[in-house]
């Protein structure tokens, strides 16, 4: 069961980052197929929780570059042939059939979907219509590679989080913060995708997201959202004068972050009054 959660793990990331290279009508396709392998990830993970079995969001690295979409798409049908296989482990027959459906779906879908060149490699670093500075350039990069990492890294841990707990409340909450985590992943990804600089979120260390005090987790959460609001604002403000519309986009990103550290805040005095009987 161990392996074949890590297995899903692998192909749901795979399969959103094509549908963050694809630049045809295949990326919602692709975009759907990966939260599909998200929820199947999540359905094996709850499994693992009934088993009692300990386990890690550790993973190997997948490998994306590719010039041209059919050899991504290979490689993630070959991926779902194994887990295919795999399936016959799960002692839960009814998602085993489920999970199985699933994949011979997206595979037969994969098999005829169209190839195209695939340009979210070439380091180019240019922005379609956008004209920036070198300065506003290197300061969106390196916004682009540590936010889309930090809200991949926010969606493992809110996730582990939600599968974790029996509380209502922080299950709505962490449900909350993993959509709005996963929409800001693909925004930052398009990005990355369209300036040829997109990469993998690297592995997220288990000790970030296997919490004990979750109190203290969500009171420094508090405290580095602020520090990503902040961060926005700095962005949107190196690339007003170049660029309108980033500027305005970042300040859209930046008022979302409102709403993070109110449903935290909720959260956190939600335990305390838990806690405190």
């Amino acid at each position: 069961m161990k392996t074949l959660m890590i297995k899903v793990h692998e192909v749901w990331l795979e399969t959103l980052m094509a549908a963050l290279m694809s630049q045809t009508e295949s990326k919602q396709v692709l975009y759907d197929f990966s939260d599909m392998l998200f929820r199947h990830f999540s359905w094996l993970e709850n499994e693992l929780i009934e088993l009692g079995e300990s386990y890690t969001y550790d993973r190997d690295p997948v490998s994306i570059k590719v010039t041209r979409l059919r050899d991504l798409l290979h490689d993630i049908i070959n991926r779902l042939n194994e887990i295919d296989l795999q399936l016959l482990s799960s002692p839960d027959k009814e998602l085993d059939s489920r999970i199985a459906s699933d994949i011979h779906y997206m595979r037969e879908v994969l098999v005829h979907m169209d190839d195209e060149v695939v340009t979210a490699f070439n380091m180019k670093r240019e922005c379609p219509k956008i004209k920036l500075s070198d300065e506003a350039r290197d300061a969106l990069t390196l916004f682009l590679f540590e936010e889309s990492y930090k809200e991949y890294e926010l969606i493992m841990v809110y996730n582990y989080l939600r599968a974790h707990s029996d509380d209502a409340e922080l299950i709505r909450v962490f449900g909350i913060l993993i959509e709005e985590s996963f929409f800001h992943f693909k925004q930052f990804g398009e990005m990355m995708a369209k300036m040829g600089i997109l990469a993998v979120p690297r592995v997220v260390m288990s000790e970030l997201y296997q919490v004990d005090d979750v109190e203290n987790f969500l009171s420094k959460g508090i405290q580095e959202e602020l520090a990503a609001k902040e961060e926005c604002i700095k962005l949107s403000q190196a690339v007003a004068g170049e660029s309108p519309e980033l500027s305005h986009f970042f300040e859209f990103i930046n008022n979302q972050e409102n709403y993070h550290i109110v449903l935290m805040t909720k959260a956190l005095e939600h335990l305390k009054k838990e806690h405190n009987g």
